[in-house]
This record gives C-alpha cells, sequence and structure tokens, in this order.
C-alpha cells in the first residue's frame, strides 16, 4: 500500500514537473526550457534541411537532431497521458485521458510526432503523412504558456473581433464592387482578361491590397482612372484592421498597468494548516466541510500548484489549507496576498472574473461583499467597492502585502 502511494506521489509530481512551472520549482523550470529549446530546434532543422547547399553536407546531423527532439514530443505526450488525471481532477483516470487526447493541444502534441512514423506502417501514404507534419509548427503556441506577454496577442484578438470582423466584411464588399466596376469598364477592351463579374477579383485583391503582382491590369483610360482610385482607397481601407489591432494593444496594456495602480491595499489574516494522511478532511470536498461563516477557505497549495478551493475540488494528503478570516493579532510569514478596494475607475469594475486581464500568476482566491465572503468563479461579476483578496507574483505599487 504505502509503494503505492508512493508510486502516486511520484506520478504527481510528474505532473508538476511537465506543466508550466513557477519560479521556485527549479525541475519544473528546466522541463519547460527544454521543451521549448526542442520545439526551436525541430523548427530550425525543417527549415535549414529545404536548403540543398546545407542537406547536402549535413543531411545525416540533421535527420539526427530531428529524430532526438521527436522522441522528446513523443515522451511529452505519453507523460501528459499518463499525468492526465491531475490536470482534470473532476474527472475519471479515462476520462481525464480522453479528454487530453482530444484536446486541441493533445491533438497538435500526436501530430507533432506521429506522422514521422506512420509510413512504416503505410508506406503508401508517405507524402500524405510528411504534408501533416507541418502541423508541429502549430507546437510554437505551447512557448506562449511561459510567457505572460504572448497571451495579450490572444486577448486582443478576442475583445476586438467584432471590429475586426466588421472591417474585414467591408473590405470583401469593395472587392467585389471594385470587380463587378472594372468588368463593365474593360470588358469590351480585353474580353480574354476581364471574362466575367468574377475574373476581376483577383486584380481587385491586389490593388487593394497594395501588392501590385501586374499581370491583370485595365487599358482604357476610363479603367486606369477607376484603378487608381481603387488603389489608394485600398490604402486607407485596408489600414483599418491594423489600426483596430494597434488600439486594442494600447489599450490592454493601459488597462492591465491601471488595474495595478488603482485600488488601495489592507490586509486580512489568514493561516496555513497541512493535511496528513489521517486528518479528517482528507478525501472530502470542500463543499462538504461546513466551515464557520466568518471563515474562509482562500487557497489549496497542492505541490507546487496553487488551486482555488471550489465546493467540488476533493482534498487530499499533503495539501496546504489557507484559511482566512477577519484580522486579529500580528500577522505571520509565509505566503504573500495583496486585498484591493475596487473604486469606479478600476477597469475590473462590471466585469467578469474570467474575462479579466490578469497575469497568468495571478489568483482572485476571494471577494468581500458588503461584508459577505464569496468564493470566486469565472463568472462572477466584479462591482465597485468589493474587496479583492489575490495571490499575485505581480508588483503593486504601494502594495501592503498579507503574508501567511
Amino acid at each position: 500500500m504505502k509503494t503505492a502511494s508512493k508510486w502516486e506521489k511520484r506520478r504527481k509530481r510528474l505532473f508538476h514537473i511537465i506543466e508550466v512551472g513557477s519560479d521556485f520549482d527549479e525541475h519544473s523550470r528546466w522541463y519547460d526550457y527544454e521543451n521549448a529549446a526542442a520545439i526551436i530546434l525541430n523548427l530550425a532543422v525543417t527549415i535549414l534541411y529545404t536548403f540543398e547547399e546545407i542537406r547536402v553536407p549535413y543531411g545525416n546531423i540533421l535527420n539526427v537532431i530531428e529524430q532526438i527532439t521527436l522522441l522528446f514530443f513523443a515522451q511529452d505526450y505519453f507523460f501528459r497521458i499518463w499525468t492526465a488525471k491531475f490536470q482534470y481532477e473532476a474527472f475519471p483516470e479515462w476520462k481525464a485521458i480522453l479528454k487530453y487526447m482530444t484536446s486541441i493541444s493533445g491533438i497538435i502534441d500526436v501530430l507533432s510526432f506521429l506522422p514521422e512514423y506512420l509510413p512504416i506502417f503505410f508506406p503508401g501514404g508517405a507524402v500524405a503523412f510528411r504534408m501533416i507534419r507541418i502541423v508541429r509548427i502549430f507546437r510554437l503556441f505551447r512557448i506562449n504558456y511561459y510567457f505572460d506577454s504572448l497571451s495579450v496577442i490572444t486577448a486582443v484578438l478576442k475583445n476586438r473581433k467584432q471590429q475586426l470582423m466588421s472591417s474585414v466584411f467591408i473590405i470583401g464588399m469593395l472587392m467585389i464592387a471594385s470587380s463587378l466596376c472594372m468588368y463593365s469598364l474593360e470588358h469590351e477592351a480585353q474580353p480574354e482578361v476581364f471574362s466575367n463579374a468574377f475574373s476581376g477579383i483577383w486584380w481587385a485583391a491586389s490593388s487593394l491590397l497594395t501588392v501590385g503582382y501586374g499581370d491583370i491590369y485595365p487599358i482604357t483610360t476610363l479603367g486606369k482612372i477607376f484603378g487608381i482610385f481603387i488603389t489608394f482607397l485600398g490604402v486607407g481601407v485596408v489600414a483599418i484592421p491594423t489600426g483596430i489591432i494597434s488600439a486594442g494593444f494600447v489599450e490592454q496594456y493601459a488597462e492591465m498597468k491601471k488595474a495595478v495602480h488603482v485600488g488601495t491595499e489592507k490586509d486580512m489574516q489568514f493561516i496555513k494548516i497541512p493535511l496528513k494522511e489521517n486528518d479528517r478532511w482528507v478525501g472530502k470536498r470542500v463543499g462538504e466541510l461546513g466551515l464557520p461563516e466568518q471563515v474562509i477557505m482562500a487557497m489549496i497549495k497542492r505541490g507546487e500548484r496553487s488551486l482555488i478551493p471550489r465546493g467540488d475540488v476533493m482534498l487530499q494528503d499533503d495539501d496546504i489549507i489557507i484559511l482566512g478570516a477577519e484580522p486579529f493579532g500580528e500577522k505571520t510569514e509565509d505566503i504573500h496576498l495583496t486585498e484591493m478596494i475596487l473604486r469606479e475607475d478600476n477597469p475590473w469594475v462590471g466585469k467578469r472574473i474570467r474575462d479579466l486581464d490578469m497575469s497568468r500568476h495571478s489568483i482572485i482566491i476571494l471577494v468581500k461583499r458588503k461584508n459577505k465572503v464569496k468564493i470566486p468563479n469565472g463568472n462572477m461579476v466584479l462591482q465597485e467597492w468589493d474587496r479583492v483578496f489575490l495571490y499575485t507574483d505581480q508588483y503593486v505599487v504601494d502594495a501592503t502585502d498579507i503574508e501567511v
């Protein structure tokens, strides 16, 4: 029994290592560096292999490097299958494995290495499998997990998707209108080029997007005048999406900076309790504990991870639970927390927690609203004068740290 428990702890430790690590978990951080290096090295080898002057003398070396990185990808994939139960703790193990394997991340992971070995079993599909290998370039998105700044790109595109779709619709309509007009002006002069209403789409695209290939162009006077007009118009219209994205980046960073500066910081008293195998809370869900009304479970430290103690989270042996209550007496030291009182001009007011511009290393552990303590979830909408308690690595100006 002890051997099984020890083996399960090692399995859980492996999960912590292969996931994105914190600065204080040296093994996990080194694995992150190795993962990023393997992705970049594999992509570099794929590109270098297309140059004949490099492929001929160094082809064998490039193949060896590629095989090593592919073996790393395969190992990483099987590690993630083996530890999927810790990633999806609310599901049975078989369902957690299936959930990972069918996720976008899991599909990209398996396609990163599997097409390389499929021709061994299916020689006739070698060409198709070689094309599928291009999917491994999407593995570069894993590097996004290691840098909070890269996640801003996704947030900007998500927040501005309506404006971007509108601008793309305008460009599309303008291309169709330009094609129809150019067909009317040029069809008689060069019927083999502008043969129908849609034959001018290529010309419209190259003109509006200011590419100007020159393979299709007007020869009549009216056609040339219209072409000049469309080219000038394209400079302004095509710049709209660029302006939307640029403004989105500026706004996103401004909100993130403002969220850190706006608000006052106070403190709240917390204690930490390590759970042992024989403790009554081990094996129970947070919602079943029956804590007093004035006591809140703020956080669960599980290995190197910090979990939000929702009602369905099952407590385990070696968990460290953080309990909070109204401050009394002197503070102890260990875990740094920050309390923010949301003022009217705070950008978080009126937003759901899942939509907030926060570092992935920041966690809202509880919200106090009109003397009522609430467990946060993704759908909770923050209100003015809410007292938000954060566990964060981010520097907050003039903050008074809460140390547990």
